[in-house]
Formats: structure tokens, C-alpha cells, sequence
């Protein structure tokens, strides 16, 4: 029962602590989330976290997802729970008071900095965790081109990615990757 409490207080640490810095998003801090899974406590290997990040990028809904599919596969569904909490409610909490300042002083130049501030932050922290997540994906010199070629077709075009996500999946089915 010990070890049990031990891995769920580790995981409502951690995730806490991954919501206060997630600016942007939970896919602001999937580096930490690699570091912290992977590196420090060793509950998920790389390639397994990669894995979980496409599950969760590949379904519906926001991608606060992977975090839960996360604690799922590190602690079953208690685990599941305390991630999606840990993960949500500081951020809920404090997004809730801003918005309340925001609000009152919606001209004010202070708050037209600091959102202008937070834009280029934003996107440094969402290019990290692609580039940790292409990392754990690219395998070998097959999955290193699925990646090149996704990432040309999202960025230089206005096809879809999931085109690129059928068509992996598809090398992926018949064995290619």
C-alpha cells in the first residue's frame, strides 16, 4: 500500500507541477513529462511514451488526453484520475483568477505586454515537445523520413496532417515502418 500511495503522491507532484509551467497547453510540457516518466522514475519506456502521445494526439478531444492515458498506463485508473486532476486544477484554478484581473484592466499597456509575451514562450515550449517527441519516434531511417515528410506536409502545405498520420498509419499496417 506504501508504494502505492508513493506512486500516486509522485504523480500528483509532478503533474501539478507540469500544469503551473504548461503555457499553451499540456503539449507545452511533454519534454518534462518524457524527463520525468522516462529518465527520473523510470515508469514508461521512450518508445512507449511516444506511442501514448500519438494514441492521444490521434483521438478527439484535447490534449490533455495523453496525460490521462499516461497516469492510465503508470497507475491504472486511480492513476489516471490523479494525473487528469493534478494536471487540470492548478491551471483551472489560476486561469480562472487572471482571467478575473485580465478583465478589469482589459486596456492596460502591463496586460497587452504580457500577452504579447507569452506568444513566442508558447511556441519555444510547443516545439520542444516535438522535438523530444519526434526523438522517441524516429527509430531508424524509415520513421526518421515519416517524420521529415509530416512535418514538410504541415508545414508547407494546407493538406491536412492526418493525411500524413493515414498515410503513416498505413506503412505502418503493411509492415514498411
Amino acid at each position: 500500500m506504501k508504494q502505492d500511495s508513493d506512486i500516486f503522491l509522485a504523480l500528483l507532484m509532478n503533474f501539478a507541477l507540469c500544469s503551473l509551467m504548461a503555457v499553451g497547453g499540456a503539449n507545452s510540457v511533454v519534454p518534462e513529462m518524457h524527463r520525468q516518466a522516462v529518465d527520473v522514475h523510470l515508469w514508461i519506456s521512450d518508445r512507449k511514451f511516444s506511442e501514448l502521445f500519438a494514441i492521444a494526439q490521434a483521438a478527439p478531444g484535447p490534449n490533455v488526453v495523453f496525460v490521462t492515458l499516461l497516469g492510465h498506463y503508470i497507475a491504472g485508473v486511480p492513476g489516471a484520475l490523479v494525473t487528469t486532476f493534478a494536471m487540470c486544477a492548478p491551471t483551472c484554478t489560476i486561469a480562472y483568477l487572471v482571467a478575473r484581473v485580465f478583465d478589469r484592466f482589459k486596456d492596460a499597456t502591463w496586460r497587452i505586454v504580457i500577452q504579447a509575451g507569452l506568444v513566442p514562450v508558447t511556441i519555444g515550449l510547443i516545439a520542444a515537445s516535438a522535438l523530444i517527441v519526434a526523438r522517441a519516434a524516429d527509430r531508424d531511417a524509415a520513421t526518421f523520413l515519416i517524420t521529415i515528410a509530416s512535418f514538410a506536409l504541415a508545414y508547407w502545405t494546407r493538406i491536412t496532417p492526418l493525411a500524413a498520420l493515414a498515410a503513416a498509419a498505413g506503412l505502418g499496417l503493411i509492415g514498411a515502418v
